[in-house]
Protein backbone atom coordinates (compact mmCIF):
# COMPACT_ATOMS: atom_id res chain seq x y z
CA UNK A 1 0.00 0.00 0.00
CA UNK A 2 2.82 2.10 0.43
CA UNK A 3 3.90 1.81 -2.90
CA UNK A 4 0.87 2.00 -4.88
CA UNK A 5 0.34 5.13 -3.12
CA UNK A 6 3.57 6.54 -4.27
CA UNK A 7 5.67 5.97 -1.36
CA UNK A 8 9.65 4.43 -2.04
CA UNK A 9 9.78 1.10 0.44
CA UNK A 10 12.71 -1.11 1.03
CA UNK A 11 12.11 -4.28 2.74
CA UNK A 12 14.59 -5.34 4.47
CA UNK A 13 15.23 -9.14 4.46
CA UNK A 14 17.78 -11.31 7.08
CA UNK A 15 18.98 -13.29 4.50
CA UNK A 16 19.14 -13.79 0.68
CA UNK A 17 17.25 -17.19 1.08
CA UNK A 18 14.35 -15.35 2.15
CA UNK A 19 14.18 -13.41 -1.28
CA UNK A 20 12.93 -16.54 -2.88
CA UNK A 21 9.51 -16.06 -0.34
CA UNK A 22 9.54 -12.54 -0.47
CA UNK A 23 9.43 -11.81 -4.18
CA UNK A 24 6.46 -14.20 -5.04
CA UNK A 25 4.54 -12.47 -2.20
CA UNK A 26 5.15 -9.26 -3.65
CA UNK A 27 4.37 -9.62 -6.78
CA UNK A 28 1.48 -11.82 -5.22
CA UNK A 29 -0.42 -9.11 -3.50
CA UNK A 30 0.57 -6.59 -6.66
CA UNK A 31 -1.38 -8.75 -8.78
CA UNK A 32 -4.07 -8.92 -6.34
CA UNK A 33 -4.24 -5.28 -5.78
CA UNK A 34 -4.63 -4.83 -9.42
CA UNK A 35 -7.28 -7.72 -10.22
CA UNK A 36 -9.49 -5.86 -7.68
CA UNK A 37 -8.84 -2.42 -9.33
CA UNK A 38 -10.23 -4.08 -12.38
CA UNK A 39 -13.25 -5.92 -11.07
CA UNK A 40 -14.39 -2.55 -9.26
CA UNK A 41 -14.77 -1.57 -12.94
CA UNK A 42 -18.07 -3.91 -13.02
CA UNK A 43 -19.19 -2.22 -9.77
CA UNK A 44 -19.33 1.06 -11.29
CA UNK A 45 -23.52 2.28 -11.69
CA UNK A 46 -23.90 -0.75 -9.33
CA UNK A 47 -25.71 0.22 -6.11
CA UNK A 48 -23.82 -1.74 -4.45
CA UNK A 49 -20.61 -0.21 -5.50
CA UNK A 50 -20.47 2.10 -2.70
CA UNK A 51 -20.03 -0.95 0.01
CA UNK A 52 -17.68 -3.07 -2.26
CA UNK A 53 -15.52 -1.35 -4.30
CA UNK A 54 -11.61 -1.46 -2.27
CA UNK A 55 -11.77 1.24 0.23
CA UNK A 56 -7.72 1.26 -0.06
CA UNK A 57 -6.97 1.03 -3.69
CA UNK A 58 -10.13 4.04 -4.80
CA UNK A 59 -9.74 6.85 -2.01
CA UNK A 60 -13.21 8.24 -3.57
CA UNK A 61 -15.92 6.66 -4.81
CA UNK A 62 -18.72 9.03 -5.68
CA UNK A 63 -19.01 10.01 -8.95
CA UNK A 64 -15.90 7.33 -10.11
CA UNK A 65 -15.90 6.27 -13.82
CA UNK A 66 -14.69 3.06 -15.39
CA UNK A 67 -11.89 5.73 -17.18
CA UNK A 68 -10.85 7.14 -13.93
CA UNK A 69 -10.06 3.32 -12.68
CA UNK A 70 -7.88 2.61 -15.69
CA UNK A 71 -6.12 5.75 -14.51
CA UNK A 72 -6.17 4.43 -11.12
CA UNK A 73 -4.55 0.74 -12.61
CA UNK A 74 -1.97 2.71 -15.08
CA UNK A 75 -0.82 4.13 -12.11
CA UNK A 76 -0.53 1.59 -9.64
CA UNK A 77 1.13 -0.94 -12.15
CA UNK A 78 3.70 1.64 -11.86
CA UNK A 79 4.06 2.72 -8.56
CA UNK A 80 4.06 -1.12 -7.15
CA UNK A 81 6.62 -1.45 -10.17
CA UNK A 82 9.19 1.31 -9.71
CA UNK A 83 8.72 2.10 -6.11
CA UNK A 84 9.38 -1.42 -4.45
CA UNK A 85 13.19 -2.16 -3.52
CA UNK A 86 14.68 -5.04 -1.31
CA UNK A 87 17.89 -5.39 0.54
CA UNK A 88 19.87 -7.00 2.91
CA UNK A 89 22.21 -4.58 4.51
CA UNK A 90 19.92 -3.21 7.59
CA UNK A 91 22.08 -0.07 7.40
CA UNK A 92 21.36 0.78 3.89
CA UNK A 93 17.64 -0.48 3.99
CA UNK A 94 17.06 1.86 6.85
CA UNK A 95 19.14 4.85 5.66
CA UNK A 96 17.13 8.23 5.03
CA UNK A 97 13.66 6.51 6.07
CA UNK A 98 10.72 8.61 7.41
CA UNK A 99 9.31 5.52 8.85
CA UNK A 100 10.48 1.92 9.55
CA UNK A 101 7.47 -0.57 10.27
CA UNK A 102 8.96 -3.71 12.38
CA UNK A 103 6.42 -6.72 10.56
CA UNK A 104 8.15 -9.97 12.14
CA UNK A 105 5.74 -13.03 13.81
CA UNK A 106 5.09 -12.75 17.35
CA UNK A 107 8.41 -13.88 18.92
CA UNK A 108 9.46 -11.14 21.24
CA UNK A 109 13.11 -12.04 21.56
CA UNK A 110 13.31 -11.73 17.83
CA UNK A 111 11.81 -8.48 17.95
CA UNK A 112 14.10 -7.44 20.41
CA UNK A 113 17.28 -8.73 18.60
CA UNK A 114 16.16 -6.73 15.59
CA UNK A 115 14.92 -3.86 17.49
CA UNK A 116 18.53 -3.40 19.17
CA UNK A 117 20.59 -4.06 16.18
CA UNK A 118 18.69 -1.03 14.06
CA UNK A 119 18.73 1.31 16.86
CA UNK A 120 22.30 2.86 16.45
CA UNK A 121 21.45 2.85 12.50
CA UNK A 122 18.14 5.05 12.19
CA UNK A 123 18.51 8.52 11.43
CA UNK A 124 17.75 10.37 13.97
CA UNK A 125 13.96 11.60 13.05
CA UNK A 126 13.54 8.06 12.17
CA UNK A 127 9.57 7.21 13.41
CA UNK A 128 9.99 3.75 14.22
CA UNK A 129 6.72 1.48 14.27
CA UNK A 130 5.54 -2.45 15.50
CA UNK A 131 2.89 -3.87 13.26
CA UNK A 132 2.78 -6.94 16.24
CA UNK A 133 -1.28 -7.86 16.13
CA UNK A 134 -1.20 -8.95 19.75
CA UNK A 135 2.23 -7.41 21.91
CA UNK A 136 1.95 -3.85 23.36
CA UNK A 137 5.01 -1.27 22.80
CA UNK A 138 5.99 -0.64 25.88
CA UNK A 139 7.26 -4.24 26.07
CA UNK A 140 9.70 -2.77 23.44
CA UNK A 141 9.96 0.68 23.79
CA UNK A 142 13.40 0.12 26.03
CA UNK A 143 15.32 -1.29 23.07
CA UNK A 144 14.52 0.54 20.17
CA UNK A 145 16.70 3.97 21.71
CA UNK A 146 13.55 6.00 20.59
CA UNK A 147 10.83 5.00 22.60
CA UNK A 148 9.27 8.78 22.32
CA UNK A 149 9.20 7.73 18.46
CA UNK A 150 7.66 4.69 18.82
CA UNK A 151 4.33 3.06 18.40
CA UNK A 152 2.27 0.47 17.35
CA UNK A 153 0.25 0.78 13.58
CA UNK A 154 -1.07 -2.85 13.24
CA UNK A 155 -3.26 -3.71 9.79
CA UNK A 156 -5.45 -5.86 9.03
CA UNK A 157 -5.46 -8.56 6.18
CA UNK A 158 -5.72 -7.82 2.45
CA UNK A 159 -5.34 -3.88 3.64
CA UNK A 160 -6.09 -2.47 0.02
CA UNK A 161 -10.13 -3.77 0.51
CA UNK A 162 -10.42 -3.86 4.39
CA UNK A 163 -8.29 -0.56 5.05
CA UNK A 164 -8.30 0.04 8.93
CA UNK A 165 -4.65 1.15 10.56
CA UNK A 166 -4.82 0.42 14.70
CA UNK A 167 -2.10 3.47 15.87
CA UNK A 168 -1.73 2.45 19.57
CA UNK A 169 0.71 4.51 21.44
CA UNK A 170 2.69 3.84 25.00
CA UNK A 171 3.11 6.01 27.89
CA UNK A 172 6.24 7.02 26.51
CA UNK A 173 5.41 7.75 22.61
CA UNK A 174 5.81 11.80 21.94
CA UNK A 175 2.26 12.58 20.75
CA UNK A 176 3.49 14.82 17.99
CA UNK A 177 5.21 11.28 16.61
CA UNK A 178 1.37 9.37 17.03
CA UNK A 179 -0.27 12.49 14.80
CA UNK A 180 2.30 12.00 12.50
CA UNK A 181 1.69 8.04 12.09
CA UNK A 182 -1.78 8.92 12.43
CA UNK A 183 -1.19 11.18 9.19
CA UNK A 184 0.84 8.82 6.92
CA UNK A 185 -2.03 5.89 7.98
CA UNK A 186 -4.44 8.23 6.03
CA UNK A 187 -1.68 9.31 3.30
CA UNK A 188 -1.90 5.56 2.37
CA UNK A 189 -5.47 5.42 2.22
CA UNK A 190 -6.33 3.73 5.83
CA UNK A 191 -8.66 4.56 8.17
CA UNK A 192 -6.64 5.46 11.27
CA UNK A 193 -8.25 3.52 14.24
CA UNK A 194 -7.10 5.36 17.42
CA UNK A 195 -6.46 4.00 20.39
CA UNK A 196 -6.30 6.06 23.60
CA UNK A 197 -4.77 3.38 26.05
CA UNK A 198 -2.66 0.28 25.13
CA UNK A 199 -4.31 -2.61 24.79
CA UNK A 200 -3.33 -6.22 24.12
CA UNK A 201 -4.59 -7.51 20.51
CA UNK A 202 -5.53 -3.71 20.53
CA UNK A 203 -9.26 -3.03 19.49
CA UNK A 204 -9.60 -5.46 16.42
CA UNK A 205 -7.87 -8.80 17.59
CA UNK A 206 -9.62 -8.25 21.45
CA UNK A 207 -12.48 -9.55 19.72
CA UNK A 208 -10.67 -11.58 17.12
CA UNK A 209 -8.71 -13.94 18.98
CA UNK A 210 -11.05 -15.35 21.84
CA UNK A 211 -13.44 -15.93 18.35
CA UNK A 212 -10.23 -18.14 16.80
CA UNK A 213 -9.69 -19.62 19.85
CA UNK A 214 -13.45 -20.99 20.21
CA UNK A 215 -13.23 -22.77 16.89
CA UNK A 216 -9.73 -24.05 17.20
CA UNK A 217 -11.06 -25.58 20.87
CA UNK A 218 -13.56 -27.33 18.69
CA UNK A 219 -11.12 -28.87 16.93
CA UNK A 220 -8.64 -29.81 19.44
CA UNK A 221 -11.24 -31.60 21.72
CA UNK A 222 -12.74 -33.43 18.36
CA UNK A 223 -15.86 -31.75 18.18
CA UNK A 224 -15.84 -31.09 14.90
CA UNK A 225 -13.51 -30.92 12.22
CA UNK A 226 -12.16 -27.18 10.24
CA UNK A 227 -14.26 -27.71 7.50
CA UNK A 228 -17.44 -27.99 9.16
CA UNK A 229 -16.65 -25.57 12.10
CA UNK A 230 -16.01 -23.13 9.33
CA UNK A 231 -19.39 -24.35 7.27
CA UNK A 232 -21.51 -23.95 10.27
CA UNK A 233 -19.73 -20.37 10.92
CA UNK A 234 -20.16 -19.27 7.33
CA UNK A 235 -23.65 -20.69 6.85
CA UNK A 236 -24.82 -19.07 9.79
CA UNK A 237 -23.81 -15.84 9.69
CA UNK A 238 -23.32 -15.11 6.07
CA UNK A 239 -19.75 -14.14 6.82
CA UNK A 240 -17.67 -15.34 3.66
CA UNK A 241 -14.77 -16.96 5.54
CA UNK A 242 -14.73 -19.39 8.62
CA UNK A 243 -12.36 -19.18 11.45
CA UNK A 244 -10.07 -21.79 9.90
CA UNK A 245 -9.62 -19.94 6.46
CA UNK A 246 -9.10 -16.60 8.49
CA UNK A 247 -6.26 -18.20 9.72
CA UNK A 248 -5.07 -19.78 6.92
CA UNK A 249 -4.88 -16.19 5.98
CA UNK A 250 -3.01 -14.92 9.14
CA UNK A 251 -0.59 -17.68 9.49
CA UNK A 252 -0.24 -20.89 11.14
CA UNK A 253 3.57 -19.57 12.55
CA UNK A 254 1.85 -16.80 14.39
CA UNK A 255 -1.29 -18.84 15.10
CA UNK A 256 1.79 -20.82 16.90
CA UNK A 257 3.13 -17.91 18.43
CA UNK A 258 0.11 -16.00 20.01
CA UNK A 259 -1.12 -19.52 21.99
CA UNK A 260 2.29 -20.09 22.83
CA UNK A 261 1.59 -16.77 25.07
CA UNK A 262 -1.23 -18.65 26.98
CA UNK A 263 0.79 -19.58 30.50
CA UNK A 264 -1.26 -23.42 29.86
CA UNK A 265 0.53 -23.81 26.35
CA UNK A 266 2.79 -26.12 27.68
CA UNK A 267 0.45 -27.91 30.00
CA UNK A 268 0.15 -31.35 28.73
CA UNK A 269 -3.49 -32.14 28.64
CA UNK A 270 -4.56 -28.50 28.50
CA UNK A 271 -6.76 -27.43 25.43
CA UNK A 272 -4.15 -24.78 24.32
CA UNK A 273 -1.39 -27.53 24.71
CA UNK A 274 -3.36 -29.88 22.24
CA UNK A 275 -4.51 -27.19 19.77
CA UNK A 276 -0.71 -26.11 19.10
CA UNK A 277 0.48 -29.38 19.30
CA UNK A 278 -2.14 -30.02 16.18
CA UNK A 279 -0.90 -26.77 14.45
CA UNK A 280 2.75 -27.27 14.71
CA UNK A 281 2.18 -30.95 12.92
CA UNK A 282 0.69 -28.90 10.14
CA UNK A 283 3.31 -26.27 10.16
CA UNK A 284 5.98 -28.43 10.58
CA UNK A 285 4.51 -30.74 7.62
CA UNK A 286 4.32 -26.96 5.18
CA UNK A 287 7.73 -25.98 5.72
CA UNK A 288 9.27 -28.96 5.21
CA UNK A 289 7.02 -29.40 1.59
CA UNK A 290 8.40 -25.91 0.97
CA UNK A 291 12.16 -26.65 1.89
CA UNK A 292 11.98 -29.90 -0.66
CA UNK A 293 10.13 -27.32 -3.05
CA UNK A 294 12.88 -24.92 -2.97
CA UNK A 295 15.11 -27.24 -3.25
CA UNK A 296 13.85 -29.43 -6.61
CA UNK A 297 13.49 -25.62 -7.88
CA UNK A 298 17.30 -25.30 -7.22
CA UNK A 299 18.28 -28.48 -8.85
CA UNK A 300 16.13 -27.37 -12.21
CA UNK A 301 17.72 -24.36 -12.44
CA UNK A 302 21.17 -26.04 -12.15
Amino acid sequence: MCAYTGHEVTFWLRSEGSIERTKPKIERYSSLMIADLEKAKTLVGNPMGAFMYPRGLIRDWNGLTAEDIDKLIEKGKENLKNNVAIEFDMAKAVKGADIVIESMSEDPKAKIGVYEAMKDLLDENTILCTNSSTMLPSTFAEYTGRPDRYCALHFANTIWKNNTAEVMGHPGTDPKVYDKVVEFADEINMIPLQLHKEQPGYILNSMLVPFLLAAQALWANEVADPHTIDRTWELATSAPAGPFKILDIIGLETCYNINQMNLDANIEGTTTYKINKLVKAIFDVLKMSATLERGISQRRKN
